[in-house]
């Protein structure tokens, strides 16, 4: 048997739902389980799409990398965004990709901040660059059942 986690958490939700929250008393309870379904159905979600979009977000900000190399005059961060945009993502796990992600939102921060105070047309371009990443970033994180 191969176990497939999609199909755990898919049980375990309609399990807790259908077979644990009617018979679990008081009402506050039953509240409780039928939360505790929903972050079933919602590791679920997050588990299929997981590496697909720390990849697709660590892309999108090493494009943005060297789209800002020409405008950042600071040689140092000029360089270390180079480096970044050059790299790949060679370790498909998660906890990498993670950690891949975590550094790269750092630089997009020390990015930003040395950008956003200046005039120049181009940095404006790439200021509003930043911005349209980081709403996309929020878009790909949101779950399919979320309120808004």
């Amino acid at each position: 048997m191969k176990p497939d986690p999609q199909r755990m958490l898919e049980q375990l939700a309609a399990s807790l739902a259908t077979d644990v929250m009617p018979s679990v008393q008081p009402r506050y309870r039953q509240t409780s389980v039928a939360l505790l379904a929903g972050l079933a159905l919602a590791a679920r979600e997050e588990f299929e799409r997981a590496a697909a979009r720390r990849v697709e977000e660590n892309v999108a900000l090493r494009a943005l990398f060297a789209d800002a190399v020409p405008i950042v005059a600071d040689a140092g961060l000029a360089q270390r965004l180079r480096a970044a945009a050059d790299a790949r993502d060679e370790n498909l796990r998660v906890s990498a990709l993670d950690a891949s992600n975590q550094a790269l939102r750092a630089l997009l921060i020390e990015l930003h901040a040395h950008v956003e105070p200046l005039a120049t047309p181009a940095a404006r371009e790439l200021d509003e660059a930043i911005w349209t990443e980081l709403v996309r970033s929020a878009e790909r994180r949101r779950l399919s059942a979320a309120p808004f």
